[in-house]
């Protein structure tokens, strides 16, 4: 029975990202918005469960990277489509430019299946963080609507974060083969100064938390180069 139990948990990333797209195609941006933080926890769950409980799986990988289309990429361009649609109303075909990020989104995972090099650390932003700066951007829009949602910065934002989902930055991954400060202490300080804005400012605080996280994994790998 147990080998069962992490793909139990993708589905569950699966089927919140569902719900999430159902949301964010009716506009509820902020519902979206907590759906895709349901997967981001499950998508964290699946990946413990089949290490605590040796059942990796061929399956359960691939299974995992089609719910993350969904839930990191689906969802996120459907949050795009939403607010380039109410950006400029009188253009009927911009909002379907939201899309591009979850092609580019399906490219990353497929990229990430195959690439050996990425079994401890990222080449590329990673779907979850990219799919968590997109639905921090309703929130930002509280207090800077007349930037965000301006439809230069949406395009610009779409063409930015597809470029870097496939790019050859490297970047940490949150996965810790130790706790030495030494080996892991950018990883340390992103995760404190991470909670600390998040704490502060909710999901306004991703945008800083994304900028921050390349600065820390640029500087990590510098020093254990």
């Amino acid at each position: 029975m147990k080998r069962y139990i992490p793909n139990f948990i993708t589905c569950l990333n699966l089927f919140s990202g569902c719900i999430g797209a159902a949301f964010a195609f009716s506009g509820q941006l902020d519902a979206a918005a907590y759906c895709v933080v349901v997967s981001g926890i499950f998508d964290f769950l699946d990946g413990l469960a089949a290490r605590v409980l040796q059942v990796k799986s061929p399956a359960g990988k691939e299974l995992d990277s089609l719910a993350d289309v969904v839930s990191f990429g689906l969802v996120p361009g459907a949050v795009l489509y939403s607010m380039l649609g109410e950006s400029w109303p009188a253009n009927n075909y911009l909002p379907y430019m939201g899309f591009v990020v979850t092609v580019f989104s399906a490219l990353r995972l497929a990229k990430f299946n195959i690439d050996e090099r990425q079994s401890k650390d990222f080449i590329g932003l990673n779907t979850p963080m990219n799919a968590f700066y997109v639905i921090s951007l309703p929130f930002v829009a509280e207090n800077y609507k007349h930037i965000v949602y301006n439809p230069v910065f949406l395009v610009f934002s779409i063409v930015l974060t597809s470029l870097l989902l496939v790019s050859n930055i490297p970047l940490f991954s949150m996965k810790l083969d130790s706790w030495s400060w030494r080996r892991n202490g950018w990883k340390f300080i992103f995760i404190i100064l991470s909670a600390v804005l998040v704490g502060w400012f909710k999901f306004a605080a991703i945008p800083a938390v994304l900028v921050l996280y390349f600065l820390c994994s640029y500087i990590h790998f510098r020093q254990t180069a």
